[in-house]
């Protein structure tokens, strides 16, 4: 059984104090969602309530009524979790019809891969030299704001932004599905990062982990949370991992020694 979630030390930084912590992160797994023995679309999710996963997927994408759907088997495989779902001789038609033509949502990166390899591949390792200190980071996080007109206007946007030293946020894009945004600020960098920080509005997951460290970037700071696979995916990959970054401090969940210039560090009992 897959666990659902999972204890990870951290570096929690607060009024310029440095401190050793304990926080519970989600897991994230690649779930494949398989129609009568062909692969439909790979999700990264929780891996609790597959059932319920599969079956809502499948009413709610217009593949299948509940009724149609025969038997749901959850395979677990050293990759992820391949939910095979067998639809009645009627509804497997219409499924292979409406594949042709799939368009992933806003929300998922990673749609429409038909391989649990490719949705977990390893980061690529990066080496970047950039450094920030607590209050560099607080500033990056703070400027973001200035630089969402369409979250202004909607409020149902995200931005991926690049933070240089001495200059701010220096190149922001929004839309709609977080990956989305970094997809659009890293085509418009027109080259590797270098010393620059990546920021995002969102949660860290996989998937954003593996497109920051592909675009060259050795620091990311996110206002919310990341996922327990996201965090081992950057310690791995040496990419510091920074979340949670409120206007009271921030958590580092890998690579620390890339913000320095604490008052001082403490451990918590």
């Amino acid at each position: 059984m897959m666990q659902v979630c999972a204890p990870l030390c951290q570096m929690s930084f607060k009024g310029g104090v440095a401190r050793e912590a304990t926080r519970v992160l989600p897991a994230e797994v690649a779930v494949a969602l398989s129609y009568n023995g062909t692969t439909h679309a790979v999700m990264m999710a929780t891996p609790a309530d597959l059932v319920d996963f599969a079956r809502g997927f499948t009413l709610a994408e217009g593949i299948a009524q509940l009724d149609e759907i025969e038997r749901i088997d959850v395979v677990e495989t050293p990759v992820g979790v391949d939910l095979q779902i067998w639809l009645t001789e009627g509804a497997a038609g219409r499924q292979v019809l409406r594949r042709r033509s799939l368009a992933g949502p806003v929300g998922c990166g990673l749609c429409g891969l038909e391989s649990l390899e490719e949705a977990v591949r390893a980061a690529p390792v990066v080496r970047g030299g950039l450094v920030m200190t607590p209050a560099q980071v607080m500033a990056a996080v703070a400027e973001v704001p200035r630089h969402q007109p369409l979250h202004d206007a909607t409020h149902a946007a995200h931005c991926a932004a690049m933070w240089l030293p001495g200059q701010g946020i220096v190149l922001a894009r929004e839309d709609v599905g977080r990956h989305n945004a970094l997809d659009k600020l890293v085509g418009a960098m027109g080259g590797p990062a270098g010393d620059a920080a990546l920021v995002l509005t969102s949660r860290v997951s996989i998937d954003l982990v593996q497109k920051a460290c592909t675009a060259g970037f050795a620091v990311l700071i996110a206002v919310s949370a990341p996922t327990l696979t996201a965090v081992q995916m950057a310690d791995a990959a040496g990419l510091t991992l920074i979340a949670g970054a409120r206007p009271e401090g921030f958590d580092c969940f890998a690579h620390p020694q890339r913000v320095t210039d604490l008052t001082g560090v403490a451990d918590v009992a």
